[in-house]
């Protein structure tokens, strides 16, 4: 009994948090003065965003924060500013693919591309300075 109201609490927040999040990006969106013929994020399944910098603002800051430090709440999203486990490119290629614990796996949704200038930003930004850029054949290889 005692369980079950905890994971109905759990639920609860989680959804309060999904619904702030999108009456967020709406008001965001409404206040930068983006017009209807270009909508705030990505439509269906696939991000159309190219850069780096713009993939970060539309799929990871919601969780890991602007600045990148992460946060604490429903959830434990980690911090990708000063992160070691950024330093070998093929880590964070593979949690970008595959997804890990709460995040989810974002493969089918980015081209190896995509993947690659994500991953490539956040080694080179938030206090990180890995420059050996990663690149699409490296994503490629490991995709299952």
């Amino acid at each position: 009994m005692q369980e079950n109201f905890g994971l109905r609490k759990i639920s609860f927040v989680v959804t309060v948090l999904a619904a702030s999040l999108v009456v967020s990006c709406i008001a965001q969106a409404q206040s930068s003065g983006l017009s209807a013929s270009k909508p705030a994020l990505s439509s269906g399944f696939v991000f159309t965003e190219k850069s780096g910098e713009q993939l970060f603002s539309s799929v990871c800051r919601g969780c890991h924060m602007s600045d990148g430090k992460g946060a604490t709440g429903a959830g434990t999203y980690p911090s990708l500013a000063g992160n070691r486990n950024l330093e070998a490119g093929g880590y964070p290629i593979e949690i970008v693919v595959n997804g890990q614990r709460g995040m989810p796996p974002f493969g089918s949704m980015m081209s190896n591309e995509q993947v690659a200038a994500v991953v490539n930003y956040l080694r080179t930004h938030f206090g990180n300075d890995y420059r050996d850029e990663v690149t699409a054949d490296d994503v490629k290889a490991v995709r299952r």
